[in-house]
């Protein structure tokens, strides 16, 4: 394959770092860039005539291109800064009682798991997790829900595709499930959105939560909160202020969640411009050449020793991210939420790499990311620094995942 996609120019990279790490943080190419700054200017223009007369409908063309995307319609559908605030938004207008549960997974985002406990505690209701099976396959991932399901469950909440162990669940399958349960499912679903395919009216979950930053490459501060219309109603803001349409249009649900005071739209705007960007045939191209990268990437960590393959056993297991099991030399210390594994920060120091590590129940792993602006030159390098330092540690090895 070439070293570099031709449309690795409309991304603007630093050239003194490898960014490796678009799972976390997506930057965006130059046509969404130009896209959010023209939003931004108009609203700089004439403030009045933006917010009292224009907003309201620019959000509606916005969502019409989103719901086109996402294979839904528009009144299903609201633009929200991110994945965060609609998760807020669902544990903000579901009822919940005392010895209630809210039955997540042990692959969940860290701060998913913390809204919910949060949400939880104010109740007197409580988390509860299911352990999937490790790696995780279909039938034995619903099967694990399944029996974590007791009498209180009020909600199951699964990630489409998991953050640190980047292996996708089968979603539609969960719902099916669930719906046998008579028990609601929301989606955490940022990693999915350009990823995968998807079709939310037939998916068969009541909540969507997704971020347009990842690896649709839309701006920081663009995501969105899908609703099934038998929810609507019952939905709630966390964030309260005039509630209503400024522009004085006949009312909506969506009116407390667009206007929740002074702030600039153009990300949520310029959403729709990222999907124009992906057309289909440059989405398909996306992961063919994303994925290409990452089988590469991963044979050649599956090389070094002690390097175990983690929740993703097969190359169709992942699209544009994934991640291997490092083994755990002596002076390992598991990372967390800040401070990062030291195999991250070494790497950052000596070639300016930035990816992702750190801990899972107990494994030490490393996740890479590819999209159109990466290249096969840079993950080798990047490679070839992980082989260096992991050998510079393996004295005192522990017990490797390849020998677990």
């Amino acid at each position: 394959m070439t070293t570099t996609h031709p449309l690795a120019e409309l991304w603007d990279s630093d050239p003194d770092s490898l960014y490796l790490n678009h799972g976390s943080f997506g930057p965006s190419p130059r046509p969404v860039r130009e896209a959010r700054e023209y939003w931004s200017r108009r609203l700089e223009q004439q403030p009045m005539r933006f917010f009292c007369r224009e907003m309201e409908v620019e959000l509606e063309k916005s969502t019409a291109v989103v719901a086109a995307f996402l294979k839904t319609q528009p009144d299903r559908l609201v633009l929200i800064d991110n994945a965060t605030v609609a998760m807020n938004i669902v544990a903000s207008s579901l009822p919940l009682s005392e010895g209630d549960e809210i039955l997540l997974t042990d692959h969940e985002y860290g701060a998913v798991k913390n809204i919910w406990q949060a949400s939880c505690r104010a109740a007197g209701a409580r988390t509860t997790v299911a352990v999937l099976p490790f790696p995780p396959n279909t039938t034995d991932t619903v099967k694990a829900i399944e029996a974590a399901i007791t009498s209180r469950t009020r909600l199951i909440v699964v990630s489409h595709v998991t953050s640190a162990t980047a292996c996708i669940l089968p979603v539609a399958e969960i719902c099916q499930m669930a719906r046998r349960h008579r028990i609601p499912v929301c989606v955490d679903g940022p990693h999915a959105l350009a990823m995968l395919d998807i079709s939310m009216n037939e998916l068969g979950c009541d909540f969507y939560c997704a971020s347009g930053h990842k690896w649709l490459c839309g701006p920081f501060g663009s995501g969105f909160l899908w609703v099934h219309p038998r929810h609507i109603s019952t939905l709630k803001t966390p964030v309260v202020s005039w509630g209503g349409s400024i522009a004085g249009r006949p009312p909506s649900w969506k009116d407390s969640f667009q206007w929740l005071g002074t702030r600039d739209p153009a990300p949520l705007l310029a959403l729709a411009d990222a999907i124009k960007f992906f057309n289909p045939e440059r989405l398909v191209e996306y992961r063919r050449y994303s994925h290409e990268l990452m089988t590469i990437a991963r044979r050649q960590l599956l090389d070094i020793p002690g390097v175990g393959p983690f929740c993703t056993p097969d190359e169709s297991d992942f699209v544009s991210m994934v991640a291997v099991e490092l083994p755990q030399t002596a002076g390992w210390k598991p990372g967390y939420h800040g401070h990062p594994d030291a195999l991250q920060t070494k790497l950052r120091e000596r070639i300016g790499a930035e990816v992702l590590t750190g801990s899972w129940n107990g494994h030490r792993f490393l996740r890479l990311s590819a999209h159109l602006y990466t290249s096969q030159q840079q993950l080798d390098t990047c490679i070839h620094a992980v082989r260096e330092i992991l050998t510079e540690e393996a004295e005192g090895v522990c017990q490797s995942p390849k020998d677990s």
